[in-house]
């Protein structure tokens, strides 16, 4: 049988780590130290409680429950490929649920973002391309662009390549990558390339963050072709 391109479309993956009780576990683990890393950076981006947050690959909610209480009520979206492991987080991570319609956690495995507003401000996929070959990546950055046209910023982790050819490498946190298989690495001329082709202006930031992931910042560019943004 094929190895799945990610752990995470292995059948029964969710429906098993759930029964075991591992609803924080199957995220990445690092739970605590990671979704204060997030919510950190959201923060020195600028985002206040009145701003929309968009949580791609939110899973059961390791950002969502810092973010939720901090920002107004309904302003946080996530999506992701489990509608289970979302609803776990929802039930058990959340200290005040009424703050978060259950409908605004929608699943969505393609990276097509159905039923998320226009009006989102910020955007973070953390440990999601990660296990994704290449044309996830692209596909959120075009489904972004096209849904979210006053998007301030993007924010999403990847792990480097190691030069061309690319095999296996060690990254500064002792994560093994791949170029074909999960974990992923990629060139960030490649990763830049991809934001460039949706229509964001991409860098590398220099932040230090669990597992030796990369953080990218996209931010939607301005060409003669499509509508400049609203900050």
């Amino acid at each position: 049988m094929p190895r799945p391109a990610s752990p995470y479309l292995t059948p029964g993956f969710y429906d098993d780590a759930l029964a075991k009780g591992r609803h924080r576990d199957i995220v990445g683990g690092r739970w605590g130290e990671t979704g204060r890393a997030q919510m950190a950076i959201l923060r020195d981006a600028g985002m206040e409680p009145r701003h929309r947050l968009l949580d791609i690959g939110c899973g059961s909610l390791r950002l969502g429950h810092l973010a939720v209480p901090y920002l107004d009520p309904g302003h946080y979206w996530g999506t992701d490929a489990s509608a289970t492991l979302m609803r776990r987080g929802w039930e058990v991570e959340l200290t005040d649920r009424s703050r978060l319609p259950p409908a605004q956690l929608i699943e969505d495995s393609a990276f097509a973002l159905p039923g998320i507003p226009d009006d989102i401000d910020f955007a973070i996929a953390f440990g999601v391309f990660t296990h994704l070959p290449a044309d996830a990546l692209s596909a959120c950055l075009h489904s972004l662009r096209a849904r979210c046209p006053h998007l301030a910023a993007f924010f999403f982790t990847v792990f480097p390549a190691p030069g061309d050819p690319q095999p296996p490498h060690r990254q500064r946190d002792g994560v093994v990558t791949h170029p074909d298989r999960p974990p992923y690495h990629r060139p960030l001329a490649d990763v830049f390339a991809a934001a460039s082709d949706a229509g964001f202006d991409a860098t590398a930031r220099p932040d230090l963050l669990p597992r030796g992931q990369t953080l990218v910042l996209a931010r939607p560019g301005t060409h003669p072709d499509r509508p400049a943004t609203h900050g």
